[in-house]
């Protein structure tokens, strides 16, 4: 078996046994192997689902993204090895800020992603903040007796309630805001807020052909 797939532990061949093989194979597909996170493709499928929900119940969702600010900097001082302690060790703080019902994704090298489902407005400011600090405040080693910090900027964006919106235009939201981060000095948190989410016009027309498809239902 891979390294961390657990073994089956009924007998070899049962239908239990084949059932925890295909069931562990199934969650490997889906994690990050470096982190354990939730990868892309599940994040991308989780995204899709959340919005589709949001426009269905109306329930407020943010979506935040955020990087680690200066990685390179990190490989090239200590090696690809220290670089990926790093990524552990933020997606490690991630984990621990986060309910249960959320999502934590690793989606590319410094980057991830966090859907958080049924989420207040403050609560999400709170979550996005307390993300910030610990990050900051985290010793990191990346060598015997070296340890660096490292920060994060994150940005978020709130689903647009009732309206048939698409996972694409929702990450751009949460991107837009990662940029006003960096560009403010990194290490910050920009969040949408809920009442300047205005409805675009790809959202209009998308709203436009789900009213005239069920005018015929």
């Amino acid at each position: 078996m891979q390294a961390g797939v657990a073994e089956p532990t009924a007998p070899v061949g049962s239908v239990p046994y084949l059932q925890a093989l295909v069931d562990a194979l199934v969650d490997l597909s889906s994690r990050d192997p470096l982190t354990g996170l939730a990868n892309r493709r599940s994040f991308e499928l989780a995204l899709a689902r959340e919005i589709d929900r949001v426009a269905r119940s109306g329930e407020p969702a943010l979506l935040l993204v955020l990087d680690i600010d200066h990685f390179k900097r990190v490989n090239d001082t200590w090696g690809h090895g220290a670089g990926d302690g790093v990524i552990r060790a933020v997606a490690g703080v991630l984990n621990e800020c986060v309910r249960p019902m959320d999502l934590v994704a690793r989606t590319g090298g410094e980057e991830y992603a966090i859907v958080l489902p049924n989420c207040a407005p403050a609560f999400g400011e709170a979550v996005a903040e307390r993300i910030r600090r610990r990050v900051e405040a985290l010793p990191i080693q990346v060598a015997p007796g070296e340890r660096i910090s490292a920060t994060v900027s994150i940005g978020g964006a709130f689903a647009p309630q009732w309206v048939r919106s698409s996972a694409h235009l929702w990450l751009e939201r949460a991107d837009q805001q990662l940029y006003r981060a960096k560009g403010r000095g990194r290490n910050l948190v920009c969040l949408e807020p809920t009442a300047v989410s205005l409805v675009s016009s790809e959202e209009r027309r998308m709203l436009f052909e789900t009213s005239q498809f069920l005018d015929f239902e």
